[in-house]
């Protein structure tokens, strides 16, 4: 699923865009509602459009009139917006907006709105390929992680974990970020809840030079999944 955020502060945008693509989605930014419509006018490849209010040339609102005149009620809209008043919600929604979410953006609601939206409009999710990682194939359809053919038994928040990093190969995570994607909350540094599960990990799919990934960690920097060297990069299969 293509997404597009209409989003002028870089910061909301890039975690946004973070957010979404690990959740499996493709999601490209635009800082300005010119530059927006511009593709939107281009191509109609996005399956969703998010769109902050408060823009420094059109506003967002202007925004989803045009994109409701032009491509009418099939495409989901939301916006994403620090316009708390009832008042503003109201006449978002009146405008043809299908959703309404107020900043500070909390990465598990916005997960769950976006598949919300999409499975509204169009039907069941569409499942995610099968995809490799060094000698591991990765099948989110399936909800499994196989090692040389070998499905790899996982706890529900063990797969979530794995599945991640292997979409992140060589992205390094903090703790936070780790914590607030697979557990929708801050996990205190006192807690061993997120080290376990790594250490599960590690254990369960001998993530190992001779399978060609390396599991880094660092508690000062965070985490890293590592490709080596002379192994392929994930891709399809």
């Amino acid at each position: 699923m293509n997404i597009a955020s209409l989003e002028d502060d870089f910061s909301e945008g890039r975690l946004i865009q973070q957010t979404l693509e690990n959740a499996g989605y493709r999601c490209t930014v635009f800082p300005t509602s010119n530059e927006l419509l511009s593709a939107l006018r281009k191509t109609q490849g996005y399956d969703l459009l998010l769109l902050d209010w408060e823009m420094p040339d059109i506003s967002g609102l202007d925004v989803l009139h045009w994109a409701r005149g032009n491509f009418g009620p099939a495409l989901p809209i939301m916006f994403l917006t620090s316009r708390t008043l009832e008042e503003d919600l109201v006449t978002g929604l009146r405008a043809g907006a299908d959703d309404y979410m107020i900043k500070p953006i909390r990465q598990g609601e916005l997960t769950a709105r976006v598949e919300a939206l999409l499975r509204r409009h169009h039907g069941a999710p569409v499942q995610e390929l099968a995809f490799r990682c060094a000698a591991y194939e990765i099948d989110p359809g399936a909800l499994t992680i196989s090692l040389r053919g070998r499905p790899v038994e996982l706890t529900p928040k063990e797969y979530e974990l794995a599945l991640l990093l292997f979409r992140n190969p060589g992205r390094l995570f903090s703790r936070d970020v780790l914590s607030s994607n697979v557990w929708q909350r801050d996990i205190p540094a006192t807690s061993r809840t997120l080290d376990t599960h790594l250490s599960n990990l590690r254990r369960k799919l001998q993530l190992e030079p001779q399978n060609g990934l390396r599991l880094n960690a660092s508690y000062a920097l965070g985490y890293r999944l590592e490709i080596l060297p002379d192994q392929p990069a994930s891709g399809a299969p």
